[in-house]
């Protein structure tokens, strides 16, 4: 570690600070991996709970750049769990020989643009410093924990866990009264789970999510070899089109465009037959079979009603089944969960829900949770609260650009970026999947190669052209924005009250941060600015 200075910092050896370096290296540059953990693998290393596995297939959220990984890598199981991906991730380390490029255990806790020498110097909660002509954030967007903000929590004596810091040894539940807060993604996979084994669970939940079946099963290793097939016309679909990049698994892809299913053109019986099929196939792009859902309000609450109605034809008490259906925001405006066996949870004897709108939380004592007319006695509390998504983590780490400009301070009314990939005031500085891309309404595997063969490409320009710096112009960034908040009008996600506008963080400016237009429409736009000499970036 005694050369201190490199041409590229990549903050985060998660997929997408793998992949960095991977392509950074292949192209000859110096560069050094920080990572805070001690392993790479990103919120695949962090998130151990208790039922965490992947919401995508395992053949999409895969890299696509090495056809021998494609080939020789086997998955087990259609979604899968989160000790095979981070497997995955080790296995990528190591059959690209990243490891020695990655210094684990550093959490970086400055970066500070210097216009002259021109350069990143990058310090961490070590005293280390470095310096970089290039800094690239793939720090990921679930990547910082929200910690909720309810009176006594501190206080709890008995055994606390959260979901996205969940201890690497083994943790039991055996003859212990849980209790858990939260029904997000988290809580919605660790719940079965942990009730599989609890003596007693207790679901604190203030808002129900809408949850739709995974499907699960082991995958058949002659239908995999088969699918293996036709993996780069699969890649192709997955990169292509308006959609969020999971593409269509069947073994043989598309061969050309799908003419979209709109609901005003179905009758009620051949709708209800799609959701059913997509019901019954399971997976997250059962929000997909009717294309103009999240646009169309019609169309949203029709495939909420069948929701509600599977969700009461699944859960016995018809008080408990109410309370488990959503009625504040429109169906996958907030991320749709994908489940195991999560309603038929509360149909077992020692599973209890509390609706906290109708019983309100009062405070954490030392032996429970107090709730306005009842104290309930626990032997251990989780809570499953989510993230500070998207800027949780470059809003933290004290980013300073030119004149001294804090990001903080840049995006005290939200994040503005040029195509989620740059800021202005901050030359030099890239991000990984960052607002202003399609970023969590994607594949993320799909998105992360695309952002990063984009950097990598843009240096190989600059090295050609004997550039040192690039940034963003406003002008630009300010028509980017405005254009992502128009495709975020044009549907029913700004309804959603969700963390993809930061709602669920206190004091957080509200603003839809993702790209909603598509991978394939941002992968064009991409492009167009490329054609176009790199049009709203200024070299020097």
């Amino acid at each position: 570690m005694s050369k201190q200075h490199f041409e590229v910092i990549v903050v985060g050896a998660g997929f997408a600070g793998l992949y960095l370096a991977h392509k950074l290296t292949t192209q000859g540059r110096t560069l050094r991996v920080l990572e805070q953990g001690s392993d790479v693998g990103g919120t695949w290393y962090w998130n151990r709970y208790p039922g965490a596995r992947c919401d995508a297939e395992s053949l999409a959220y895969s890299f696509s750049f090495s056809s021998e990984l494609e080939q020789t890598w086997h998955w087990s199981e259609r979604y899968a769990q989160q000790p095979e991906i981070l497997s995955y991730a080790r296995h990528v380390a190591d059959q690209f020989q990243l490891r020695p490029l990655i210094q684990f255990n550093t959490q970086v806790t400055s970066a500070i643009w210097q216009e002259l020498p021109c350069h990143w110097v990058i310090e961490t909660a070590l005293g280390e410093r470095f310096t970089a002509d290039f800094c690239v954030m793939a720090t990921g967007c679930l990547s910082v924990p929200q910690r909720p903000d309810i009176p006594g929590l501190e206080t709890f004596a008995g055994n606390f866990y959260q979901a996205s810091q969940w201890p690497h040894e083994p943790v039991g539940f055996e003859a212990e009264r849980v209790g858990i807060i939260g029904t997000g993604s988290s809580g919605i996979q660790a719940i079965p789970v942990i009730a599989a084994s609890a003596a007693h669970l207790t679901v604190f939940q203030r808002t129900p999510n809408f949850s739709v079946p995974a499907n699960n099963y082991e995958l058949d290793p002659d239908w995999v070899s088969e699918f293996k097939q036709h993996y780069p016309a699969h890649r192709a679909n997955h990169r292509a089109g308006n959609g969020s990049g999971f593409g269509d698994l069947d073994i043989l892809p598309r061969s050309g465009p799908v003419d979209p299913v709109i609901f005003n053109e179905l009758s009620e019986p051949a709708a209800t037959a799609l959701l059913e099929a997509a019901w019954q196939r399971g997976g997250a792009r059962f929000m997909a079979v009717i294309n103009d859902t999240l646009m169309n309000l019609e169309a949203n609450q029709f495939v909420q009603a069948f929701v509600h109605k599977k969700i009461r034809s699944l859960v016995k008490d018809p008080v408990t089944a109410a309370a488990l259906c959503p009625t504040t925001h429109p169906i996958g405006t907030r991320r749709i969960c994908v489940d195991i066996n999560y309603y038929e949870t509360y149909n077992q004897d020692h599973v209890r829900l509390v609706n906290l709108r109708e019983t309100p939380l009062v405070e954490i004592t030392p032996k429970g949770i107090a709730l306005d007319k009842e104290h309930i006695e626990l032997d251990t509390l989780v809570i499953a609260t989510g993230f500070d998504a998207m800027t949780g983590a470059l809003r933290n780490m004290n980013i300073q650009g030119v004149g001294g400009l804090a990001l903080e301070d840049a995006w005290h009314a939200g994040p503005r970026t040029y195509l989620g990939l740059m800021s202005v005031g901050f030359p030099n500085l890239f991000m990984v999947t960052g607002p202003g891309s399609p970023s969590v309404l994607s594949n993320m595997l799909v998105s992360i190669e695309q952002h990063v063969d984009w950097i990598v490409n843009c240096l190989t320009k600059m090295r050609a052209d004997n550039h040192r710096m690039i940034r963003a112009e406003e002008a630009a960034q300010d028509q980017w924005m405005a254009h992502v908040q128009m495709v975020a009008e044009a549907t029913l996600f700004p309804q959603g009250g969700s963390w993809y506008l930061g709602a669920n963080v206190p004091g957080k400016p509200r603003i839809f941060m993702p790209y909603a237009a598509g991978v394939g429409a941002y992968r064009e736009a991409c492009e167009a600015v490329v054609a176009k000499g790199y049009r709203g970036f200024e070299f020097a």
